[in-house]
């Protein structure tokens, strides 16, 4: 199989975010042929019509999603709803001609929060998918409760059950990429 390359983004931004834990433990249980880069997006702008001239930062993570064979989108949830900086990422994208860098594009959606563990954001994220034209997975749906002994300190994922089900929604993914090809 040919290699296959993944863009997982975080809606949250800070150092110890548990949603970038479960990005890099979807790092870690890949076939040697995938590799999933994390985006960051600490510098990103809020998206702007009015902006002319695109960012280094920007056009960094455009870049990277226009060459990903699919995304992998963690999002917390703020508010019942996604974190802004995964919708402005994915509002920027958007405005590329012809939506050439999400149209048709396979996504897994997994992400970690209180309670429900972001389950109401990630519904909001299908929704947003649909409009863009993305290819959400349907199963297997992760959310992990952030709150209860799931991650360490340092946002790394340590529930074991969690992480199965990341690493089969992993391979969900990359079947559908090589699905496509």
């Amino acid at each position: 199989m040919a290699s296959i390359k993944l863009l997982g983004i975080a809606g949250s931004l800070r150092k110890a975010s548990t949603n970038r834990g479960l990005l890099r433990a979807a790092q870690a249980g890949l076939p040697p042929e995938t590799r999933l880069e994390i985006a960051d997006l600490t510098d990103i702008p809020f998206f702007n019509q009015d902006i002319s001239e695109k960012s280094r930062a920007l056009i960094r993570v455009l870049t990277q999603i226009g060459t990903a064979d699919a995304l992998v989108l963690a999002s917390t949830e703020y508010n019942y709803s996604l974190a802004p900086a995964l919708k402005n990422i994915l509002d920027w994208a958007s405005r590329e001609p012809n939506n050439a860098l999400l149209a048709g594009k396979p996504v897994a959606i997994l992400g970690a929060a209180g309670g429900m563990g972001s389950s109401r954001a990630q519904y909001h994220l299908r929704q947003i998918c649909v409009v863009l034209g993305l290819q959400p997975l349907n199963k297997p749906e992760v959310f992990a409760n952030a709150f209860a002994g799931t991650f360490d300190a340092d946002g790394n994922l340590t529930d074991q059950k969690i992480a199965g089900l990341v690493d089969e929604q992993m391979r969900a993914l990359v079947a559908a990429v090589a699905a496509r090809r």
